[in-house]
């Protein structure tokens, strides 16, 4: 089974692969690890969110020996897509069929249109809709955004996007 956890360690060397190690103790398979040096929190610890792949009976064990590194369990779930982000597109998204541009990345497997909000000024003038695409991982993500990019050249739509993407 696939798992995501949201972990709290202490902000010191070492901490980060004494958390991963119990991972491949138990035959666990690491997909992705979220490491974001920038949000720490008070008291000099650091999130980090991990997606791996399991066999469900080895979850317990598991969580016993990340508790038993020192190391916090915030939340357990089956949350896979944990890279985020947000892209504007502009031109006549209904009349090119919105529903097809979003299937077109929701059908991947790896990515997900999870928000979208459609700004019509007028029915024959061109809309803007703001898309939050969520993925498993980077590349992932740029697969999906590539996607994307695609259908928006094929259906003369702009896409603004930022210069970087978030975790």
């Amino acid at each position: 089974m696939q798992v995501s956890m949201k972990l709290e360690m202490k902000d010191a060397p070492g901490q980060l692969v004494a958390a991963l190690k119990p991972i491949s103790d138990v035959g666990g398979n690491i997909i992705a690890v979220i490491h974001q040096r920038d949000e720490k929190t008070e008291g000099g610890v650091l999130g980090v969110q991990i997606v791996l792949e399991l066999q469900e009976q080895r979850l317990a064990e598991l969580l016993s020996l990340i508790k038993g590194q020192g190391v916090s369990v915030l939340r357990i779930g089956k949350e896979r897509l944990l890279f985020k982000q947000t892209v504007i597109m502009i031109g006549h998204i209904m009349h090119t069929d919105l529903g097809d541009t979003v299937d077109r990345v929701d059908c991947t497997g790896y990515a997900e249109v999870t928000e979208l909000t459609l700004v019509m000024p007028a029915i024959n003038e061109p809309s803007s809709a703001r898309l939050v695409i969520k993925a498993v991982n980077r590349a992932d993500m740029e697969q999906a955004l590539g996607i994307l990019r695609g259908v928006a050249k094929e259906k003369k739509l702009l896409i603004i996007e930022p210069m970087e993407a978030q975790g």
